[in-house]
């Protein structure tokens, strides 16, 4: 079976809109490659952190088999989420073919990891990997993902990583770069965020994380968002909708720091005018994807 009908049977294992199909099989597209690049083998036990509606959840169910396992924590309410909730979300899932290999935790990670017995030996630790795919710009700050990295050193022999990267190989891709950091310069400013893009860190930041909580780099690499991921048409849309706009003039009470954060707005905005399309031509940006051990 190729990798494409693959895609489409995993997809749809997921709670989705029918007439928007290419939307989620998209999105299950690139959490395949993600796969192939991670080689997680088939029978593994595997957590998943900031698991959300499952997008990932379905493609690691999918690769450990019948005997593998996929524990799949976030910390989220179940009312979380549109069109539809997390709670929704999962629901289905677990209904799903796939769904007696996956058990959903709904606490924060750092909460669950301390809930687990300490292990005797690396060989005896409970995960053969952990996945963190485009989550870790959720985190409250860097200190939190340190600490939750070194946390998985116990727990985990593999870490598995996948993020935004900052960089725009297509250069449709740049607005999404751009939205990204200007939606981080409001988001740092608030004490407490919502926001799916709350820390930004790039791929050297979050090595060095990495490395501080005593792991060590196996492979890391750039994957060029792909055709029909929508990700950067989002963000884009949020950064520079009207509300955005406002919630700066409510939000950020220095005027320089607020012309920062406008600049890089009105930057996103200028970067649209080379591209075919607008906001509707804009790509995703690169992908980084790493594994520690």
């Amino acid at each position: 079976m190729s990798t494409q009908l693959d895609a489409a049977a995993i997809a749809r294992v997921s709670l989705h809109d029918p007439t928007h199909f290419s939307i989620q099989h998209s999105q299950t597209v690139h959490r395949l490659v993600l796969l192939q690049h991670w080689n997680i083998p088939a029978d593994s036990k595997v957590l998943e952190l900031g698991c959300g509606q499952g997008d990932c959840t379905t493609a690691l169910a999918s690769a450990v088999g019948e005997q593998g396992r996929v524990v799949a924590v976030d910390p989220a309410e179940l009312d979380y989420g549109a069109p539809y909730t997390l709670g929704q979300a999962q629901s289905y899932i677990s209904q799903g073919p796939l769904g007696n290999r996956i058990i959903w935790v709904r606490q924060p990670p750092l909460d669950y990891l301390s809930s687990l017995p300490s292990p005797h030996s690396s060989e005896s630790k409970a995960f053969d990997a952990t996945v963190l795919a485009h989550c870790l710009w959720y985190f409250a700050s860097p200190e939190l993902i340190l600490s939750t990295f070194r946390a998985l050193k116990q727990h985990s022999k593999r870490l598995l990583l996948a993020e935004w990267s900052l960089v725009a190989t297509h250069p449709s891709a740049q607005p999404h770069v751009l939205a990204a950091l200007t939606q981080a310069a409001l988001e740092c400013r608030k004490p407490n965020s919502v926001s799916n893009v709350r820390t930004v860190l790039g791929p050297k930041r979050l090595t060095e994380l990495a490395l501080a909580a005593g792991w060590q780099v196996e492979s890391e690499t750039r994957v060029p968002g792909r055709e029909g991921l929508l990700d950067g048409q989002w963000e884009v849309s949020a950064c520079l909708s009207s509300s955005f706009e406002q919630e700066v003039e409510e939000q950020v009470s220095d005027e320089r720091e607020r012309a920062v954060v406008l600049a890089s707005r009105d930057a996103c905005e200028a970067s649209l005018d080379g591209i075919q399309g607008g906001r509707k031509g804009v790509k995703a940006m690169d992908v980084w994807v790493a594994s520690f051990i």
